[in-house]
């Protein structure tokens, strides 16, 4: 019984802590693990044409660093970055903090959005 009040007390305690951060948004960490920067990232709920603008602003991604994107709507998202040399790539249907509060940036995605092109 004692588990069962303990349990109750932590989903009244953490519903709301969840709820909060589906109305006002997320904190997401990108990490860059690719050998290239990252100077644009770009965001669009995913099957939508229309990208949000440009989430890194005047900063840049540079290699083994990240950049925390907030006030981000947990969703599934089509993501476009554009690195160094001015190459764009689209990675799909990317679940920004339903699964990580986390999302890295790899050689093979890019490799692989890029072949794909």
């Amino acid at each position: 019984m004692r588990k069962l009040k303990v349990l109750l007390l932590l989903v009244v305690f953490l519903f709301p802590l969840a709820a909060t951060a589906q109305r006002h948004g997320a904190r997401v960490k990108v990490i860059n693990q690719s050998k290239w920067e990252i100077h644009h990232l770009y965001l669009s709920p995913k099957n939508d044409n229309d990208w949000g603008p440009d989430q890194l602003g005047e900063d840049i991604i540079k290699r083994g660093q990240s950049f925390t994107l907030t006030n981000i709507r947990c969703n599934h998202y089509d993501i476009r970055v554009v690195d160094e040399d001015g190459d764009e790539c689209v990675i799909e249907d990317v679940s920004l903090c339903r699964d990580a509060s986390y999302w890295k940036i790899t050689d093979k995605a890019l490799l692989e959005c890029e072949n794909a092109d």
